[in-house]
């Protein structure tokens, strides 16, 4: 995976350069604060020349993003160069000038404005950022940018592991797997849930008893002797195996009626266990549902996100309640109360987990698609309320920002799947941020 960021400042000798060099190191010294590898020249390049010699001794394989800085101005011929022999996204960066009045002695905005024109018009994936490396908001838009950089290309090799087809009618869980790949990035394997079933039952217990003590220490109430919990532990160690020889990131699990009816088990405390763990899960084979998991949780620096059905709307307090039947990873619990384990509520098999989530400001999102539209991205912004669990299985009521029947009914006419994913962080410029980078319609609910 490509891990390096390419910083190059450059600048024409007609303009002041030592100026220009305060801000070059000043930049420098913040990126190798946030970034531990930084490709960089010896000072600012002023020609095409020096370009091409810097440019040569670069693993441009190893580049994440290039760090294109108009230190000064400088026509578009610098990074027309740089694309040639660079793949990887470009942060255009310009500073303020150092004075007003007199000579304008950098010009470092006109600059950046000509190099956005002609990547825009080559249609090579850039951002911008405008400001010195002291300023707060300059470091703040930095860090998003190289944030959703690193998400992006994270994408670009997810594998996500299907476990079983949709259930029947549940037609927002399917994807167009080369349009995913081309247009997204994460490519899909499959696996066949019946021999899934089959050989997890075969799993001796010294294999499958580290998964049972594993949710032991975070699950109250679980009972390891009894037989849903045995059930459990032998299909997610089966799992857990081919997460490793496949190299899965992600899972999507078709879940009912098929767990019932042959494992005699519910599917959600698998889904918990591995989200919780760091494999985002999500059910109903919901592939879509599972890479707007895997969004949040890198956006949120490994934060464990939630997939609920939007089942409720309290327009006393602005919010709407997000539900499923038992799945939610452990450390979302309300602290008051802890994650349960409990029974799945329509079915009445274990072990599902039965709580309220905690209370703290969440991002909601979704990578939306429809065959009219292709692929879009959700956004909403909230508050998830410290209030009594609204209903068996796992669920958090969030007052959103916007009015909430206005948006209810926009979510309607808009046409998005029942299923949200929820993390515990505030990354909704990182997400309108993602949206413009892969060129996907953003639809946004905040304030």
């Amino acid at each position: 995976m490509r891990k390096k960021i390419l910083y190059i400042p450059i600048g024409r000798k007609t303009f002041d350069l030592e100026a220009a060099e305060v801000q070059r190191e000043k930049s420098l010294r913040y990126l190798h604060q946030i970034h531990k590898d930084v490709i960089q020249p010896e000072g600012i390049i002023t020609s095409p020349e020096e370009l091409e010699a810097f440019l040569s001794k670069v693993d441009r394989e190893a580049v994440m993003a290039t760090i294109y800085q108009s230190v000064t101005f400088a026509d578009a011929a610098f990074i027309q160069n740089i694309i040639k022999k660079v793949s990887a996204p470009v942060i255009v960066w310009s500073v303020r000038e150092p004075s007003i009045g007199g000579r304008l002695r950098l010009n470092s905005l006109t600059g950046g404005n000509s190099t956005c024109h002609f990547l825009r018009s080559e249609g090579h994936p850039y951002s911008f950022v405008y400001g010195n490396a002291d300023e707060s908001q300059v470091q703040e838009k930095l860090r998003k940018q190289l944030s959703v950089l690193k998400v992006i290309q994270r994408l670009q090799k997810l594998k996500i592991g299907v476990v079983g087809e949709y259930p029947p009618g549940f037609f927002f869980s399917d994807t167009d797997e080369q349009l995913l790949e081309k247009e997204i990035g994460p490519v899909v394997e499959t696996f066949d849930l019946h021999k899934a079933f089959k050989e997890s039952l075969e799993i001796p217990k010294n294999e499958y008893e580290n998964m049972i003590s594993r949710a032991e220490k975070q699950v109250i109430g679980l009972n390891k002797n009894e037989e849903t919990v045995k059930r459990f532990a032998q299909f997610s160690t089966y799992v857990e195996k081919e997460i490793q020889k496949k190299a899965i990131s992600a899972l999507a699990i078709r879940c009912w009626p098929d767990f019932f009816n042959e494992l005699g088990a519910a599917a959600c405390s698998t889904l918990s266990q591995f989200t919780e763990e760091g494999v985002v899960s999500a059910c109903e084979s919901d592939i879509h549902g599972s890479i707007s998991m895997f969004i949040l949780r890198e956006l949120a620096n490994g934060e464990a996100p939630y997939l609920g059905d939007m089942v409720h709307i309290n327009e006393a307090s602005n919010g709407a309640v997000f539900w499923h039947c038992g799945a939610g990873a452990y450390s979302l619990a309300h602290p008051a109360q802890g994650a349960q384990a409990g029974v799945h509520p329509n079915r009445k098999l274990g072990f599902a987990l039965d709580f309220g989530l905690k209370p703290g400001t969440v991002t909601l999102m979704r990578l939306s698609y429809t065959k009219a539209d292709g692929f879009r991205i959700l956004v909403m912004r909230g508050k998830a309320l410290d209030t009594p669990q609204p209903f068996h299985g796992t669920s958090v009521e969030v007052e959103l920002e916007t009015n909430i029947n206005e948006t209810l009914y926009s979510l309607m006419d808009e046409g998005f799947e029942p299923h949200y994913a929820l993390v515990y962080a505030d990354v909704v410029d990182e997400l309108i941020e993602l949206g413009r980078q892969l060129g996907v319609e953003t639809k946004v609910y905040v304030r």
